[in-house]
């Protein structure tokens, strides 16, 4: 039930994306934070369905659990601090001066 680690993809995958047009007309930021919010929404149900399965009895390693745990705080994390920038960068653009 040891399931492989997957690869990470880098925010600039994103926007390569953007360039080709495979992300039908989103523009970047909207599909950064689709995705950041994906992957938050993905980790929790791992991390749900870990903890029932640990609550049950079925899950034979607990360190399973702690997997998906951290990924879930990681996923989490991220999305809020992408959340801070992009409400830091709208602070700077709404003080700009025209």
């Amino acid at each position: 039930m040891i399931q492989a680690i997957e690869k990470l993809n880098p925010v600039g995958s994103l926007l390569k994306e953007e360039k080709t047009g495979s992300t039908n007309g989103a523009n970047p930021f909207e599909s950064i934070f689709r995705s950041a919010v994906e992957q938050v929404k993905q980790t929790d149900a791992e991390k749900n369905q870990a903890e029932y399965l640990l609550a049950t009895g079925q899950l034979d390693n607990p360190a399973e659990l702690m997997t998906a745990l951290t990924k879930n705080e990681l996923s989490v994390s991220l999305l809020v601090q992408l959340r801070n920038k992009a409400l830091d960068a709208y602070s700077e653009l709404a003080r700009i001066s025209l």
